[in-house]
């Protein structure tokens, strides 16, 4: 079984940056087979009270899509030997506050880790 360890968030103050990282740990096989190494991955956020969104994506050739609310402001990075996906996160604004998870894109329904808090206050 996969599991998807996603850390890196905390407290920062608005304009200020966060890099969040994931790695997925399990055998070879079953990260071939839960499609973490054959398509792409993202970073989703989830607000209280809000549906959960995909905010960037990355193909395994390294082709990025980002939600139109933080391009320019975060990069999503992926190593492929290493099984992680990575966000940098600058700029960073009071709405982008959420927990923050990863997973493929389209995400699968049983890899969902804990996420990340970030909360972006003064």
């Amino acid at each position: 079984q996969v599991q998807l360890v996603e850390s890196g968030g905390g407290l920062v103050q608005p304009g200020g940056s966060l890099r969040l990282s994931c790695a997925a740990s399990g055998s070879m096989f079953s990260i071939y087979a839960m499609g973490w190494s054959r398509q792409a991955v993202g970073w989703y956020r989830q607000a209280a009270g809000k549906q959960r969104e995909l905010v960037a994506s990355v193909t395994k050739g390294g082709s990025t899509n980002y939600a139109d609310s933080v391009k320019g402001r975060f990069t999503i990075s992926r190593d492929n030997a290493k099984n992680t996906v990575h966000l940098q996160m600058n700029s960073l604004k009071p709405e982008d506050t959420a927990v923050y998870y990863c997973n493929t894109a389209p995400p699968g329904a049983d890899y969902w880790g804990q996420g990340t808090q970030v909360t972006v206050s003064s």
